[in-house]
């Protein structure tokens, strides 16, 4: 029993009641206006169902008033953005109102039945209700009195949770939305695992350095080790402070939405960035890169930052040639640079497994180490999403 009477203490059975009354509204104002064309209210609603906005207000509406206090409540915001979209706007503002004629009828007619069956159990003739017209009054009648209290208690849960179901089925993400939305957590555990791996190869790295090296410091016993092991704790301290700035600035930036996020078309800054350091950047970029789709342009970005960033961690500022190339759609993105040091391993490092990762989420191909001019090479190959 008192499970059946929870939804009396819920605030979201006033508020869906709230949501259900608002079409009432607009159909009492036009009654006003006239009231021998009560189909008007419906049709109108017809055009304004097809304005992108106005899938938006219901959004909002939804959220606010059926699901109160559950985020999203699996309600879209968005505007409309196809024509399904508008149609399952117009078809759920038809609903809504349908579903609000019913509880504002349940809300008027039930009351006033049972206000008039105590009437008839009192003695009074009732005349104004067809099956009580032709009944003598009886006190049993006052019996019968709380049946249509609690039917209107049931029409309002019921048409609520109704309310509640139907708003999710046609004012849900369509398809594009939840799309969208995957991509979005899909980068964000890209970003989640490459942050990961940045705090574990370069904080780790610069901590187990400085361990090793105070500790070396102390068992010499000399000073001119302790002098240069703690030049040597400064400079890995300062090579992982920026490493940790790096880093929180992916932190920073996994919050912006995937459509946000910079794409080829802003290679620039990573180019001059380069350039800043002290590198001379040769770049060469043809194709349409705005005809990239959305995907393969915020990756390509993220490659080519990571590969400008592994030319200056491990090279320095040397001369570094840059390629983008765009065909049908295809991405084909080379880095190739100079190396120093003979010695470095080809393949190795938390940048290069980032690169390869991100271009086998995309079925891209990627190439990494010595190229033909027996410079360091990478070349990534990303098929048109």
């Amino acid at each position: 029993m008192l499970r059946l009477l929870r939804p009396l203490f819920l605030g979201t059975t006033y508020t869906r009641f709230v949501y259900l009354w608002v079409p009432m509204l607009i159909v009492s104002v036009w009654a006003l206006i006239d009231d021998t064309n009560m189909w008007v209210p419906a049709a109108l609603l017809v055009p304004v169902g097809l304005i992108p906005a106005v899938r938006t207000g219901e959004g909002l509406q939804a959220r606010w008033l059926l699901t109160p206090g559950q985020g999203d409540g699996g309600f879209s915001v968005a505007p409309s953005a196809t024509w399904r979209d508008r149609l399952r706007t117009v078809v759920w503002l038809q609903g809504r109102l349908l579903l609000g004629l019913l509880v504002s009828g349940a809300c008027v007619w039930l009351p006033l039945l049972s206000v008039e069956l105590v009437r008839h159990a009192a003695g009074h003739r009732v005349d104004d209700i067809p099956v009580l017209r032709d009944t003598a009054p009886h006190w049993a009648y006052a019996l019968l009195a709380p049946l249509p209290l609690l039917a209107l208690y049931g029409a309002v849960v019921g048409l609520g949770l109704l309310a509640t179901a139907g708003a999710r089925a046609f004012l849900g993400p369509s398809a594009a939305e939840r799309l969208t939305a995957l991509e979005e957590r899909t980068e964000q555990l890209l970003e989640r695992n490459r942050i990961a791996r940045e705090l574990h190869d370069s904080i780790g790295h610069a901590l187990t350095v400085a361990v090793i090296q105070a500790g070396a410091a102390r068992a010499a016993n000399s000073p001119e080790f302790t002098d240069r092991a703690l030049t040597a704790i400064e400079e890995t301290g300062r090579a992982a402070l920026e490493d940790l700035e790096r880093v929180l600035g992916v932190l920073r930036e996994a919050e912006r939405p995937a459509s946000g996020r910079p794409t080829l078309a802003d290679a620039d800054r990573l180019l001059e960035s380069a350039r800043a350091s002290g590198a001379k950047v040769d770049a060469e970029v043809t194709g349409p890169l705005e005809a990239l789709p959305g995907p393969v342009s915020r990756e390509g970005y993220r490659i080519l930052q990571e590969a400008l960033t592994n030319v200056l961690r491990h090279a320095g500022a040397v001369p570094t040639r840059v390629r983008v190339e765009v065909t049908d759609g295809a991405l084909t993105l080379q880095v190739c640079n100079p190396l120093p040091d003979e010695r470095a391993a080809p393949g190795r490092g938390s940048g290069l497994r980032g690169i390869r990762e991100r271009v086998a989420l995309l079925g891209g191909r990627a190439r990494t180490g010595p190229g033909d001019a027996g410079d360091w090479e990478v070349l990534v190959e990303l098929p048109p999403g």
